[in-house]
């Protein structure tokens, strides 16, 4: 049986954003998420790469050859051996059944928490095949009361089945991945990682600090930034930017929501 996660400091906040998103929050439904082992399940990830891997018994954190700035979930992998254990069961049972979409959508139908009102899809991983993706698709079609999001870099797959996508699945094309050139050519919504307010500024994009604009079905087609958190290598540009900022990257339950 697949292990969902309550909401985080972030997307806790969702209930008090604006009532595109809210509505699907009333009579007590809550928000989850699904989570796998990061970077194993992000087969297009590059600048963000990262993975927890056992070195002499220990989990240490291993970043891609290509890596700007370091996966905030995989460094969670590496520090908790829970949320670590969680993650790779979730995998390991979803890619047991990875050439058959029909399986793993009744994994994920059978095991979703029945007061479920919003569902961030991964707040760690990323659709693995085209299959695990048309699974959620199909999941999303048979609970249209359920508001669905996800943050992705498995732009081939959303594109091969972009015709199917239903409107309670809000979809964001995530900058840092081996297929970038995509997200222009074929127009899909953006969420790009920035190192300051200023950058975001240059690049005329609000910064969404809730989750509110990655979720917001009436904002899919609108571009967002997301300010660089979670640890960095020590030195890095990334750990530079993120100490100037202050803590403004960091995720908590006292900040106001976007609205």
């Amino acid at each position: 049986m697949l292990k969902w996660s309550k909401a985080n400091a972030k997307t806790e906040r969702l209930n008090e954003s604006c009532w595109a998103i809210a509505k699907y929050l009333d009579d007590g439904r809550k928000v989850y998420s699904l989570d796998l082992l990061s970077g194993y399940s992000c087969p297009f990830a590059e600048q963000c790469l990262s993975k927890a891997v056992e070195v002499d018994g220990k989990r240490r954190i291993k970043d891609g050859p290509k890596n700007e700035f370091r996966c905030f979930s995989a460094s969670q992998e590496v520090q908790y051996t829970n949320v670590y254990n969680l993650r790779k069961h979730n995998y390991d049972t979803l890619k047991e059944n990875q050439d058959d979409w029909p399986l793993m959508y009744l994994e994920l139908w059978k095991s979703m928490p029945a007061d479920a009102g919003i569902v961030r899809i991964h707040v760690a991983g990323d659709f693995f095949n085209e299959n695990y993706l048309r699974a959620w698709i199909q999941l999303a079609m048979a609970n249209s009361d359920i508001l669905f999001y996800a943050y992705t870099k498995s732009l081939k797959y959303w594109d091969a089945l972009r015709n199917e996508i239903p409107e309670n699945l809000v979809l964001t094309a995530s900058y840092g991945g081996r297929d970038d050139w995509m997200i222009e050519h074929f127009d899909f919504r953006s969420a790009k990682v920035v190192f300051s307010e200023a950058e975001a500024e240059e690049l005329d994009l609000i910064i969404d600090h809730d989750d509110s604009h990655a979720a917001n079905p009436t904002w899919r087609d609108e571009d967002f930034a997301l300010l660089i958190h979670g640890t960095q290598p020590k030195g890095s540009e990334a750990a530079v930017a993120l100490k100037a900022l202050k803590g403004k990257g960091s995720y908590s339950r006292k900040q106001k929501a976007t609205v």
